[in-house]
């Protein structure tokens, strides 16, 4: 085709505006207007230009120079240890300049996790914090929510001073926290948000980390390769089912009045009483469930879910009339998946509610699991069971026939790496002083291989930031769920036990969190001092303040005279029986509690249990006696092992002289009960 000269102005101005546009200096968007830039030497600064262009970075009266590389990326240094605190400017330029306002040098600490680190700071009960948060030295970078399955170059996230405007946003940890060291060190003070909700460790450990793990890059691979066939897969089982469906005339045939049966005035007639988990009734075609449950003031209009188990078939789930989530053959869960079904507010009622689910099991008779889940309200024992229809009974040829629901794919959130690759990649090597982090909800079910997880999580990120020696500071999980009337086995204990053993890898230290907790309530809301126990660490650990920052830890047992005597290191001031209060909460910010039972109430600790050779656990009577602790039971008179707050929700009480509480623990190395849980 022969040009014309609109042709060839239009190609050369394409041409001049490509050439325009990879020409200009970028920069991530964590170097923006308000940031905190770490103060010390080597401080990373990095982004993009043309080949070969340079670009000069000055900061008050700190500047470097260097040019871009082949591919377009540069990356220099400033040594910012002896700047001042600013405000200032900081000036990027190449054959564009950028120009960066409001810069201070301080103290930069990431934050990452799941949702208690997530919460933020409007969610805790603290109008009065954050109508006095105004201060320009205290500021929060909040990286967007990004799950990838590449590395990604930069993220989305801006740059905030705190105020009364924006500190209901931050994360509460967060923001006291940097409030304690700001206000200690005297320097400004950022943090760099990079939390999910709901998100797995493994979902945070980086691409070569994961490779180099056999068990985690074999859970790697068999999720993105359903992730990748999960679109075909459940197309052509829509297809078969339907035709499978028609062929044995088992189409279902929904009620034109639901109500009826789903209803909290409807009438009970013809309803028979069935106790579950189990088959409610054994037939195959549509039954319906209803259950009846009271709801304390304190829970009514809150958000929660129903924990429903893997169910055989199809449901629809009703709340108080009130459709709430239905699945279908065309949007299946996948096999052995618990169905959960989400409560928004407004719907759950103070005292009595009515759950009722209509089950279509078109191939064998429903089975109902309801397995018991964190934060789910009780719904096992007794139910009512009404058939609405039935099926004929099938041939095993035809049972046999019928298409089995493929398995449903993990979400992004889920993938290993993808949290990683979104929301930590594109955010390093940026300085920081250290990293506090609060997750492990969502490994508890596989606690033991939290051992392995965690500390590959800690290495890897700091090979991500280049530093062997970066700070890592965790929370422990606190005391969750009910208590347990006897001593037993804990995956919240296991997990508690896994994040303790990553404290032997250098430059770490765990927050212990065992008195903070809520029973009813996953996300507890005195954020403040599992605030307080993180900047304590910090403070001691990196800015010389001689304060305690770690309660009595279990050092080692010996056997005396039918008792066991344990040792301990960081008791500072002695070690210490701390009363117990008359309530333990339920939810505090509702004010909703219960009466506190002793489990040993002659005992002057309490938490401990004990066992002999039989691996019966019994509660125990310890006390302090000097240094350390002893633990007896006259139905125990040949003990073996002890374990101390060792259940998801213990009640225990022995902490140092400052007050800050023992780490849970065991001297036993039985098997853990999710030994063979894997990711």
């Amino acid at each position: 085709m022969k040009s014309t000269p609109l042709v060839i102005a239009l190609l050369l101005a394409a041409s001049f505006a490509t050439a325009s546009s990879r020409a200009e200096v970028k920069l991530p968007a964590i170097f923006s207007d308000h940031m905190v830039i770490q103060k010390g030497s080597n401080v990373p600064i990095w982004g993009k230009a043309d080949p070969g262009e340079e670009v000069t970075i000055s900061l008050d009266r700190y500047s470097a120079r260097t040019n871009a590389d082949p591919d377009g990326r540069w990356r220099t240094e400033l040594d910012l240890r002896n700047a001042d605190s600013g405000p200032f400017e900081m000036i990027v330029a190449g054959k564009n300049t950028i120009k960066i306002s409001d810069v201070v040098v301080g103290e930069v600490w990431l934050a990452s996790g799941q949702s208690n680190m997530q919460w933020p700071l409007e969610k805790t009960g603290a109008k009065e914090e954050i109508a006095q948060s105004a201060n320009p030295m205290l500021r929060e970078f909040k990286v967007e929510k990004s799950a990838v399955p590449a590395p990604a170059e930069d993220c989305v996230g801006t740059w905030k001073v705190a105020s009364p405007e924006t500190s209901g946003g931050f994360s509460a940890i967060g923001y006291y926290f940097g409030k304690t060291i700001q206000s200690e060190v005297k320097v400004p003070v950022g943090i760099v948000n990079t939390i999910w909700g709901g998100s797995p460790a493994e979902s945070w450990i980086g691409p070569a980390a994961i490779e180099a793990e056999p068990e985690l890059r074999a859970s790697r691979d068999l999720k993105l390769d359903l992730l990748a066939r999960a679109p075909a897969l459940k197309a052509a089982f829509v297809e078969a089912f339907a035709k499978w469906l028609a062929e044995n005339q088992r189409e279902d045939r929904p009620p034109s009045d639901p109500a009826a049966f789903a209803a909290a005035l409807a009438l009970p007639e013809g309803w028979t009483e069935v106790n579950l988990p189990g088959k409610p009734l054994d037939v195959t075609g549509a039954i319906w469930l209803r259950h009846e449950f009271e709801v304390p003031s304190s829970l009514a209009g809150k958000k929660t879910w129903f924990n429903l188990g893997p169910i055989k078939g199809f449901e629809t789930v009703y709340l108080n009339g009130q459709l709430l989530t239905q699945t279908t053959y065309q949007n299946p869960m996948g096999e052995g998946l618990a169905h959960v079904a989400s409560v928004p507010e407004g719907l759950i009622l103070a005292g009595k509610n009515v759950l009722a689910i209509r089950i279509f099991a078109p191939v064998s008779p429903v089975e109902f699991s309801i397995v018991p889940k964190a934060g789910a309200i009780e719904l096992q024992g007794v139910w009512l069971a009404k058939s609405e229809f039935e099926f004929p009974a099938l041939s095993s040829s035809q049972v046999a026939t019928a298409p089995v629901v493929p398995p449903t794919a993990p979400t992004p959130l889920e993938v290993p790496s993808f949290l990683h690759n979104g929301m930590v990649h594109p955010i390093a090597p940026y300085a920081l002083k250290g990293i506090v982090w609060y997750q492990g909800e969502s490994n508890v079910d596989r606690a033991w291989q939290y051992r392995t997880t965690f500390p590959l999580l800690i290495k890897n990120w700091r090979t991500t930031w280049e530093r062997d020696d970066l700070p890592f500071f965790f929370c422990q999980l606190p005391n969750y769920q009910p208590k347990q009337l006897q001593p037993g086995e804990s995956s919240w204990a296991e997990l508690r036990e896994a994040q303790s053993l990553a404290r032997k890898i250098p430059h770490t230290a765990e927050a212990v969190l065992i008195d903070l907790g809520e029973s009813l309530v996953l996300h507890p809301s005195n954020k403040k001092d599992a605030a307080d126990r993180l900047s304590r660490i910090a403070l001691s650990q990196i800015y010389g303040k001689e304060i305690p920052h770690s309660g009595p830890v279990y050092q080692s047992f010996k056997i005396e005279d039918g008792k066991i005597r344990l040792s301990f290191t960081y008791t500072d001031g002695g070690l210490i029986a701390r009363s117990l209060p008359a309530t333990y909460d339920l939810d505090a910010s509702a004010g909703e509690s219960a009466p506190l039972i002793r489990n040993s109430p002659d005992s002057e600790l309490e938490g401990f249990a004990i066992c002999g050779e039989d691996r019966k656990w019994v509660w125990a009577n310890a006390k302090i006696d000097g240094s350390s602790v002893v633990v007896w039971s006259d139905k125990v008179p040949a003990p073996v092992a002890v374990r101390y707050a060792w259940a998801d929700n213990p009640t225990c009480n022995l902490s140092d002289g400052s007050g800050l509480p023992a780490s849970p623990f065991r001297t036993d190395d039985f098997p853990a009960t999710t030994l063979a849980a894997k990711y």
